[in-house]
């Protein structure tokens, strides 16, 4: 490192650099090559090398180093000609800067629910208070007053439903007056959920508070909570509340089960397997509470259903449907119709215990046909022969297909019309079969269905032909 470059704190390196750049430069004036010892001595004027530096990126916008708020500036009419210049250039920077006329909307739902929870949390004390008296708030909380707080449960803010689920509920408990309101302007909730809008942020929250009504239903059940469970609650099948709801109604009375089971079969998801596990789950707390007459009339569509589900290739589908054999109750039911169960679902069991891919499905379909042994033997093995029987009489059906394929080829090598052809090489030295003057493919390589065949005195009718064929068998050439 030279004295100089320690002076000016370059690094030796640089210096290098200096030096390379200066030798370079010599040699380029100079055409011969010097020493570096020698033309580190010789000064050589030269201009500094410049070096680049890096450029920072940024956007074509013009951005501020800290936040800025938006100053309200005079109209350039309204201020004195010698200022117009000064504002103008103000002007122009706050149209430089992007501004965010957008506050954040999480901030914004906090603040409000701060300022909601305490009321919330004042009007629940109130109603809970031991010295609340129902027939002086009856004045003030009226049907119009619970009209308005239905219409808060489409609120964006699930804190809020709850503290209107609780709220709501408290009050259908203290006047005995508005439940018959409260009931039917829900339903008009439903109605208009289904039927127009499809859109609403508290049909949870509304369904678990009708979960808690309907468990205070009295028995016998009235004509009109068997046309609302039928009529508004059925359509909401894909909402995890309406099993709660559904049981509530089975455990009161039992006759609505074939229709409940029935539109759950009907609305069954086909191609989106978490809404397929939770229809499993909502079947199965249906069948908990089924009575054994009812679970006749729907057992065999719901296990056909069942089949379908256990050879599912999602493994979470399977194994829900597969579960159902580790539920006590639903086993009872199944063994005494295992007549008509077994034949359902062995078929699906069988073939799934042999080529389905997760390991764990083998294991449970392995339980449940050592339980459809246990259950029934003698069944169980008339369902082995006669699944084995199908298979037999799948494999003679190809047989006879194969066979009935080659009939046909062999009738189209015999038929003399097709075989009244001469061989005769071309340009390109290929031969061509060729009848009159158009060329033929061999029988191996015609693609017809035998059902568009037909036989006359054992030649193959050419005009059984289709139109559209003709092109193929006319126009291709035979090696």
């Amino acid at each position: 490192e030279s004295p100089k470059a320690g002076k000016s704190g370059k690094s030796s390196k640089e210096g290098q650099d200096t030096v390379e750049s200066e030798q370079i430069s010599f040699r380029k004036n100079s055409l011969v090559a010097v020493p570096s010892t020698v033309s580190a001595k010789i000064k050589v004027p030269v201009s500094q090398p410049i070096v680049k530096k890096d450029k920072q990126q940024n956007s074509s916008r013009f951005s501020a180093s800290n936040n800025r708020e938006l100053q309200k500036l005079p109209s350039l009419k309204d201020v004195p000609p010698a200022d117009q210049k000064k504002f103008f250039i103000q002007k122009l920077c706050q149209c430089c800067v992007l501004f965010d006329f957008v506050s954040d909307p999480l901030s914004e739902l906090k603040s409000r629910l701060a300022s909601s929870t305490l009321i919330y949390e004042f009007f629940l004390r109130f109603l809970e208070s031991a010295d609340f008296q129902s027939n002086i708030a009856k004045k003030y909380i009226d049907q119009k007053f619970v009209l308005q707080l239905l219409k808060l449960f489409d609120s964006e803010d699930p804190q809020e439903r709850d503290f209107l689920k609780t709220t709501l509920h408290r009050i259908y408990g203290k006047f005995l007056g508005l439940r018959a309101y409260i009931r039917k302007q829900i339903n008009n909730i439903f109605y208009r959920f289904i039927y127009e809008t499809e859109h609403h942020n508290g049909i949870a929250e509304l369904l678990e508070i009708l979960g808690s009504i309907i468990n205070g239903f009295a028995l016998p059940l009235k004509e009109e909570h068997k046309i609302f469970l039928l009529k508004v609650l059925l359509p909401f099948v894909y909402h995890p509340q309406l099993a709660y709801c559904g049981v509530q109604f089975l455990e009161k009375d039992s006759t609505p089960t074939e229709p409940v089971v029935m539109a759950l079969l009907k609305c069954w998801p086909k191609t989106h397997s978490p809404k397929e596990v939770m229809f499993l789950n909502k079947l199965e707390a249906i069948l908990d509470v089924i009575e054994p007459s009812e679970f006749v009339k729907t057992m065999e569509p719901l296990f056909r259903q069942l089949a379908k589900c256990v050879s599912s290739p999602h493994f979470q589908v399977a194994e829900r449907a597969l579960y159902y054999w580790n539920n006590e109750y639903v086993m009872s039911l199944i063994s005494d119709n295992a007549a008509k169960i077994l034949p359902i679902m062995f078929p699906s069991l069988y073939h799934n215990s042999k080529t389905h891919w997760n390991k764990i499905i083998h294991g449970l379909i392995y339980n449940a046909l050592k339980l459809f042994i246990e259950m029934k033997q003698k069944l169980f093995d008339d369902c082995t022969q006669q699944s084995k029987a199908e298979k037999l009489k799948e494999k003679l059906k190809m047989e006879v297909r194969e066979e009935a394929w080659v009939k046909i080829e062999n009738l189209a090598k015999a038929n003399p019309q097709v075989l009244k052809t001469r061989s005769h090489p071309t340009s390109d030295g290929e031969n061509h079969l060729c009848a009159g003057n158009s060329q033929v493919l061999p029988p191996q390589q015609w693609q017809l269905h035998p059902s568009r065949c037909s036989q006359q005195d054992g030649v193959l009718a050419p005009s059984s032909i289709p139109p559209s064929l003709t092109p193929q068998l006319t126009c291709q050439e035979v090696p």
